[in-house]
């Protein structure tokens, strides 16, 4: 199974993580809605969702740039609207937009609180709630539909929380969604997974964490290449948490190196909220 021809809605991939994943499906010619915030460039930040789309059509796609703010319903819904015109319907929603702030709760504002439950666990929910009505009709049509959320296994340690309780809360809601929405959707025939990556990935907003040495990560290429796999894999895998490299090495990839920043690299940074 390949992605040809099939169309993902991906949040958040004007770069990064989202981006690495809507070029991996690009290459097999999917259709890309790119739906992210940035249209203007940031020097911090470098990546809009034009840039994004030039990458996405030159890895061999079609890319349909929205600025899609996911905490706004209408903008939402609008997105979804615009996306069926163009490429007729959606076959795949990958959740990846996602807000941090690796603050204790005496240095965490409610604006910054808010914004991270409005992007990580309401948007992840909404976004879900808009395509729902396609994703029931790629399922009608056999056209294998999933919803992808870039958010970790549950796992109930008060070391998780005690640190960033606000961050916790809102990247766990997106596996919540992962949770529920697996057995609300299994009667559609829609699947519903959670990936993570095993260690911390080096895009750009990492680097904007005070004292993370970026050389000691991995590059977004091989979530981009475990979300390939889940996405080409049956429908009725539903429910899953995946951690990148179980998911590779479960297709026979065990040889990482291409993936790391810094090559030789053996003492990895390993990503928050793994036992």
């Amino acid at each position: 199974m390949t992605l040809k021809g099939k169309t993902l809605f991906i949040t958040g991939a004007s770069r990064g993580i989202g981006l690495a994943i809507a070029k991996r499906a690009a290459a097999d010619g999917a259709n890309i809605v790119i739906a992210a915030k940035t249209k203007e460039p940031n020097p911090k930040l470098p990546g809009t969702i034009y840039t994004a789309s030039m990458e996405v059509e030159a890895a061999g796609g079609r890319a349909l740039p929205l600025a899609v703010d996911i905490r706004e319903e209408g903008v939402v819904l609008a997105a979804v609207a615009k996306a069926v015109e163009t490429f007729g319907g959606i076959d795949i929603l990958v959740n990846n937009a996602s807000a941090i702030s690796l603050t204790d709760t005496e240095h965490t504002p409610m604006k910054r609180y808010d914004l991270m439950n409005g992007i990580n666990a309401r948007g992840t929910y909404l976004c879900t709630q808009a395509c729902l009505p396609e994703l029931k009709k790629a399922a009608a049509a056999g056209r294998n539909p999933q919803v992808l959320n870039l958010s970790p296994p549950l796992s109930m340690q008060q070391r998780w929380f005690a640190p960033h309780t606000a961050y916790t809360m809102a990247k766990y809601g997106m596996s919540l969604c992962t949770l529920g929405h697996a057995g609300e959707f299994r009667k559609y025939g829609i699947a519903v997974n959670s990936l993570w990556p095993r260690t911390v990935i080096a895009t750009a907003a990492l680097q904007m964490i005070p004292g993370v040495d970026v050389n000691r990560g991995r590059k977004a290429e091989i979530l981009a290449d475990a979300a390939y796999l889940i996405l080409t894999g049956p429908s009725s895998n539903s429910g899953n948490f995946y951690i990148d490299d179980e998911v590779l090495a479960a297709h026979g990839m065990t040889d990482l190196e291409k993936y790391s920043v810094k090559p030789g690299t053996k003492n990895f940074i390993p990503d928050f909220f793994l036992d």
